[in-house]
């Protein structure tokens, strides 16, 4: 090391390196440059120059979460020797830590605070970096089980209206999850508050000036979102109410003091209040890996960025991705149960699709070719049947085609009623292809990378869809090719951001939510001992609600062993799991995209899709397999594990499609629980044979139906390469073409691919 140059280093920016660099180029030794800095003392200075004894290299991560999760943070480190690792709470060591995971299983209101880890190798030891872990104390709430700590910061309490006095204290709280820890800056009147940066902001003995309408940023890497805006009011007077003025005021012993007669009555126009949801309750579908039609892309990317963001407006998500048509009739039906009087009720899809004489129609992933509308889901059926619950608001998002579909002349006969509270948001126009863009990653399709950036507005929904309607029209690789069109009968200023007040259900409707809501749970954590001393962690995570990801670690092994490793076996055959694709070191390599930046790294994963064909509980065997040293063999030890019927399996969406008992609707001729005619690709002959009687579509209101993904047929497919157009004859029309705008884990593939996506823009058209 003395006869090591100094000239080696380069100066890039640094001080300390610019100076090195000109000391080393008067020909000084690191040798010499040490004896120099003992002469000095500068003992820290002399550190920097020792060789590299212990690296950390992973640091520990600052994390929002939430109470009742499982939480792991990670320090890994190398030395030139075994390394030993210890955790401490600031300054107090943290019992039983001594692995390089420190695990919460689960997070409680007492684990937030200050985490740091020393790593200890001989006589040498480093700390690794602080990890904040804030925990937010959220009641339980529907779906909330199945979130998964990401990039994107996903908010979880909102602030609160105010009516203050003067003098009072205000208190306002906006609390987010995410990974690493969200930052926030609050904004009165739309301008940044200075020095307002943390997750509760307070202001005491309020003045007059601090009235004003609030709100919250969130950040987290480079994603950003916002809170709800509410008024905070600020009142001098403390005889002054909100339905009542002071007409006279009396100081009685220095205190303010009003009597009944001081008030006169203010007149207020009750239709400016806020309207209220019942419940708030969403549908999401993608379909995507057809049989016998094209794959798509955008779906699995739209549904689990509609998902996140509809979870923050409160709603009860359930988000599907490859169903069968009997498999999307039950989720219709599990659907439709949940809505009742004063419902919000939203359904999005994704996928191939037509539209025929005014009436929609989603095409499920086992639909022949070409496929009629007998074999396909009608959304006005399923939107007569959401009437008949007496809803508050029915929104349906539909992302395809809306081309004729020439193999089918059926003209189902849906006689709907005429109800001020229908919106409809069509990817694209009557008789026009979606389109989805190509590229080498994942991306949005073009009418969900313009919703995800407004659907958090506190708007009317039909004002906040003609603002995305707008941006879609200023997209310049489907301008002219395709144009979000809205039909609505909305009398009202109906918001998805509108407040929930619950009301009294029956206690049919009461377990059916309870139901629901356990649909979405994740299986517990396992520790899984072994006769041999090691110890396995098992965990969960939830992409969509029917694709569950396993991951293991191993957390307790015993130093004679050279190798250690734990696979998973033995799958059920429903779920039709390609063994190649199990047990990997990386997400990406099991077909997780979406997960990549959420969950902890040094693990093997497997992703489960399709979790509804399951029939039975998930069983399945952990192989471990131990090596002592290099010259024997594998010694295997084998364990069955069960963990119930996890996320929506438990709902059994495989069972045969029942009629619909309601006589309102089960001579509708394509309600989501019949069909005319038997569909040669279902998997069970439930389908009414009563014949379709053509009928002209009679209500005008009821055109909102368009073609989204083509019908199989002569329609032509476009893509787009720069100024070039080439047409693709007899191509199924692909669901829908939005941009990117992936709220997915911000890790850096994930952003390495949205900027590959956004050099190389190609549009596919959906027929």
């Amino acid at each position: 090391m003395d006869m090591c140059s100094l000239k080696a280093l380069e100066a890039d920016g640094s001080p300390s390196r610019s100076l090195l660099k000109l000391i080393g180029g008067q020909g000084c030794m690191v040798g010499e440059l040490v004896e120099f800095l003992q002469i000095m003392g500068h003992t820290d200075a002399l550190q920097c120059l020792k060789p590299p004894g212990i690296q950390i290299l992973v640091q520990p991560q600052s994390v929002a979460v939430i109470t009742g999760h499982n939480l792991r943070l990670s320090c890994y480190a190398v030395g030139a020797s075994c390394v030993q690792f210890q955790w401490f709470k600031k300054t107090e060591e943290v019992h039983n830590s001594s692995s390089p995971d420190l695990v919460f299983s689960p997070v409680r209101l007492k684990d937030a605070g200050f985490y740091i880890c020393r790593v200890n190798c001989g006589n040498e030891y480093e700390f690794s970096n602080w990890a904040q872990v804030d925990v937010l104390d959220v009641p339980p709430r529907y779906g909330l089980v199945s979130l998964a700590l990401e990039g994107r910061p996903r908010v979880l309490i909102q602030p609160q209206a105010q009516r203050l006095l003067v003098g009072d204290l205000l208190y306002l709280e906006c609390g987010a999850i995410g990974r690493p820890l969200p930052q926030y800056q609050w904004y009165r009147n739309g301008v940044p508050i200075k020095k307002a940066t943390k997750r509760k902001y307070t202001v005491k003995n309020l003045l007059p000036e601090h009235q004003g309408r609030y709100r919250c940023e969130i950040f987290c890497n480079n994603e950003r979102t916002w809170s709800n805006e509410v008024n905070v009011v600020v009142v001098e007077n403390p005889c002054q109410s909100e339905t009542k003025e002071p007409r006279i005021s009396h100081e009685i012993s220095g205190a303010m003091e009003c009597s009944e007669d001081d008030f006169l009555p203010v007149d207020r126009d009750h239709s400016l209040e806020k309207p209220y949801a019942t419940d708030k309750v969403a549908l999401l579908i993608g379909n995507l890996t057809y049989r016998n039609h094209p794959q798509l892309k955008a779906p699995m990317v739209d549904v689990y960025d509609l998902t996140n963001l509809l979870r923050q407006l409160n709603f009860k998500v359930v988000s599907l991705l490859d169903l069968t048509e009997s498999e999307m009739r039950n989720a219709v039906e599990e659907f439709l149960s949940l809505l009742h009087k004063g419902v919000y009720g939203l359904l999005y899809y994704a996928g191939h699709g037509y539209e025929n004489f005014g009436n929609s129609f989603m095409v499920p992933v086992d639909a022949p070719n070409p496929y009629h509308s007998g074999n396909c889901l009608c959304v006005q059926s399923i939107l007569k049947l959401m009437q008949e619950k007496e809803t508050g608001l029915n929104v349906f998002l539909l992302d395809m085609c809306r081309k004729r579909n020439v193999h089918d002349d059926a003209m189902p006969n849906v006689v709907l009623q005429v109800t001020a509270n229908i919106v409809f948001g069509y990817a694209t126009c009557q008789d026009a292809e979606a389109f989805e863009l190509s590229s080498s990653g994942f991306t949005n399709g073009v009418f969900i990378k313009f919703l995800k950036e407004r659907l958090l507005e506190d708007e009317k929904i039909t004002v906040l869809l003609d603002r995305v309607a707008e941006d879609m029209g200023q997209f310049d690789p489907t301008k002219g090719k395709q144009a979000l069109e809205i039909r609505s009968s909305l009398s009202e200023r109906r918001s998805l951001t509108d407040p929930i007040r619950p009301r009294d259900y029956s206690d049919a409707a009461e377990a059916q939510n309870l139901l629901w809501s356990k649909a979405h749970e994740l299986p517990e954590s396992k520790l899984l001992d072994f006769e041999c001393g090691v110890q396995i962690k098992m965990d969960f995570a939830a992409e969509f609600s029917n694709v569950l990801v396993i991951y293991t670690s191993i957390v307790k092994k015993s130093e004679e062993m050279l190798s250690c490793q734990a696979h998973i076996t033995n799958l059920p055959w429903d779920l039709d799991v390609d063994p190649k694709l199990m047990n990997k070191e990386t997400l990406e390599e099991t077909g997780s995209f979406l997960l990549s930046g959420s969950l902890p790294h040094h693990c093997l994963y497997t992703r489960l899709s399709s979790l509804q064909k399951l029939k039975e509980e998930l069983a399945f065997t952990v192989c471990l397999q131990v090596q002592f040293n290099s010259l024997d063999e594998l010694v295997q030890w084998n364990m069955d594990v069960s963990i119930g019927k996890p996320l929506t399996a438990k709902l059994d969406l495989n069972r045969p499609t029942r009629k619909n008992s309601c006589q309102l609707t089960c001579f509708i001729p394509h309600s989501p629980s019949t069909s005319p005619s038997h569909s040669p690709a279902s998997d069970r002959r439930f389908h009414s044979q009563d014949p379709c009687i053509p009928q002209q579509y009679a209500n005008p209101y009821l055109n909102v139906c368009e073609p989204l993904h083509g019908a199989v047929g002569g329609y032509g497919d476009y893509q787009l390469f720069g100024d070039h157009t080439y047409q693709y004859e007899n191509l199924p029309c692909s669901p829908f073409l939005n941009p990117p705008s992936i709220p997915i884990e911000t890790s850096d593939d994930i952003d390495d691919m949205q900027n590959e996506f956004m050099n190389s823009l190609q549009l596919y058209n959906h027929s």
